[in-house]
């Protein structure tokens, strides 16, 4: 008796855990880069635009852009007149404050004199952006004021800090380029 009710307990532990497997819950797994939900069968990128007021960086900016989906995804970058979907992307503000400083000492008629000096600072830029099917001028996603920061250091030398802004502006915009294409091509 007792090896019988052995054997339906087992049973039922094994037949519970295959209902699962028998029912499908409707998720699926996609390979990277593969699109979900509407398929993607070509993509533009044009310039980002800035109404912003720094500009000269767009170029920079769009390259990082369409670095990320050509690297990791399997999605095509064609021509606006010819893409599927359009993925439109404007700069609506570039900030820059002090974030922290030091304290340089001179010699001001025979006095010791002590001020403030900016060692880094933060670069914050907003973004929004927004993809377009091209044949109907629906927008499948819009997202308004993406937002990420980075700091760089700042130095006497004026080609150094324009350097180590221009590499926070890449940093930024790769982390935003990896927020749009996770929006694009890996949407649920």
């Amino acid at each position: 008796m007792k090896r019988t009710n052995i054997c339906n307990y087992c049973f039922f532990i094994v037949f519970m855990m295959c209902i699962p497997f028998f029912a499908g819950c409707g998720y699926h797994l996609h390979a990277a880069g593969e699109t979900v939900g509407v398929e993607i069968k070509s993509l533009a990128i044009p310039m980002m635009t800035s109404t912003s007021s720094v500009l000269g960086f767009e170029g920079d900016f769009t390259e990082v852009i369409r670095e990320e989906f050509i690297s990791h995804s399997d999605v095509p970058l064609v021509p606006r007149d010819e893409a599927q979907m359009v993925l439109l992307g404007n700069i609506r503000q570039i900030e820059t404050a002090p974030l922290t400083y030091g304290i340089n000492e001179t010699q001001v008629d025979n006095r010791d004199t002590y001020y403030e000096v900016t060692d880094s600072r933060r670069l914050r830029i907003r973004l929004d952006a927004k993809l377009i099917d091209r044949g109907t001028g629906r927008v499948m996603w819009e997202e308004r004021g993406m937002e990420e920061k980075a700091r760089f250091y700042v130095t006497t030398d004026p080609l150094t800090n324009r350097y180590n802004e221009k590499k926070a502006i890449k940093d930024i915009a790769k982390r935003l380029a990896d927020r749009i294409y996770l929006r694009t091509v890996e949407r649920f």
